[in-house]
């Protein structure tokens, strides 16, 4: 068995046409000839298979440790097929700050289709017991919520299910089979937004999943072919190739966010940071835990006489955008982005201030991205504080 860093660059051994390719061809065919009409065939029509996604599907299965993977042309494309195998009159539990995209699924597609759903604080394993009925059938979850970067424990929720019998979904998107393996820790499914750091370049938009069993497998496979909405060929080559950098790229992601948080505490502006790999939280001690590193997001918030939206206005070098886990460092002011959907009592109920601010951090160099940072602040301060010396503390980087 080769290491994991390893699997990386290589995935599934390539034995394809004897050419000695390195990578795995971008097969473009939407159909493929039979040999004769007796003789069973593995290809027959792509959105059923493709050799250049199957490639994928493989590798992300392995680095999950999971039985089968499958490539979806979205990470929403992706829930939807976890969520559809799941009949009329079911219910699920789900995290009470998963992404909004699979909030809007479950309340404006599945609940019409009689699916049914109890949101709660996933950290709180009273209140998910207590949502258990006679018809729950799953919790779904993230380990680790936007833009809080709250944590749950993956174990103990899978603990928790399988006393009930119930199934355990997780979103691994913020920390990636690199920092978390679901499956390992107890979940039968994991989904993923490979937009974000499994490919982590801005440049597709793709979603997986990973089955823990062969049972799981065929109902997604059924879904994934039945409804169709796979991932190109042309696409699975690009999240292929940025797994390959995953490692590489996530090590400087966090390296760079330790700088920029150790930074931030030494700033009056700044009232408090929101990421788990800061000691002193129950948060960091479940990261610590079950996770290899915290990842490269986190959020903080600005003193209520700091204008919030001039600050981000004034950033240079991060871009003003939504979206995670590429090479190049993002902000964003959930209040007025990701979560401006919401009605302002609900925003705050949940934590989103109108001065919390969010950054994905890339792999720039962290001397140009602390001064960014410096030169923002500077910007909407009118008269220089005095600065307070604060206590560091070491970040949760494995």
């Amino acid at each position: 068995m080769t290491a994991f860093n390893t699997q990386l660059v290589h995935g599934q051994t390539i034995n394809d046409n004897q050419t000695g390719a390195v990578n795995v061809p971008i097969y473009n065919s939407s159909t493929y000839q039979y040999q004769s009409i007796k003789q069973p065939v593995h290809w027959d029509y792509a959105r059923s298979g493709n050799p250049t996604r199957e490639f994928l599907e493989k590798q992300i299965a392995q680095l999950e440790k999971g039985v089968r993977g499958f490539a979806f042309a979205s990470g929403m494309a992706a829930i939807h097929a976890v969520l559809a195998i799941f009949k009329p009159g079911d219910h699920l539990i789900v995290g009470d700050q998963i992404y909004g995209g699979t909030y809007r699924l479950l309340n404006q597609y599945f609940k019409e289709r009689q699916l049914t759903f109890t949101a709660v604080d996933s950290r709180d394993l009273t209140a998910v017991a207590a949502a258990i009925r006679p018809n729950t059938k799953a919790i779904y979850f993230e380990p680790f919520t936007n833009p809080l970067l709250q944590v749950t424990s993956v174990k103990k929720i899978a603990q928790l299910a399988h006393a009930h019998h119930l199934l355990t979904i997780v979103d691994n998107t913020f920390l990636t089979p690199y920092l978390q393996q679901p499956l390992c820790l107890g979940a039968d499914l994991v989904v993923h937004s490979a937009t974000k750091y499994l490919s982590g370049h801005s440049d597709v938009i793709a979603g997986l999943v990973v089955a823990k069993t062969t049972e799981l497998a065929e109902k997604i496979y059924f879904i994934q072919n039945a409804l169709g909405g796979v991932l190109s060929p042309q696409d699975a080559n690009l999240v292929r190739r940025g797994i390959q950098t995953l490692a590489l790229r996530m090590d400087r992601q966090q390296a760079n966010t330790a700088q920029l948080i150790n930074f931030l505490q030494q700033q009056p502006e700044v009232t408090k940071i929101h990421y788990p790999g800061i000691p002193g939280t129950s948060d960091y001690e479940i990261a610590a835990a079950e996770c290899h590193g915290c990842g490269g997001v986190f959020s903080f918030e600005l003193a209520p006489e700091i204008d919030a939206c001039r600050f981000v206005d004034h950033l240079k070098l991060f871009k003003l955008a939504v979206s995670l886990g590429a090479v190049e460092s993002l902000a964003e002011l959930p209040y007025e982005m990701s979560h401006a959907e919401l009605p302002p009592a609900e925003r705050l109920a949940a934590g989103i201030s109108p001065q919390l601010i969010r950054l994905a951090v890339g792999i720039e160099d962290a001397t140009d991205l602390k001064a960014d940072l410096q030169q923002a602040l500077a910007a909407v301060q009118p008269q220089k504080q005095p600065q307070i010396q604060r206590q560091t503390q070491k970040i949760l980087i494995k």
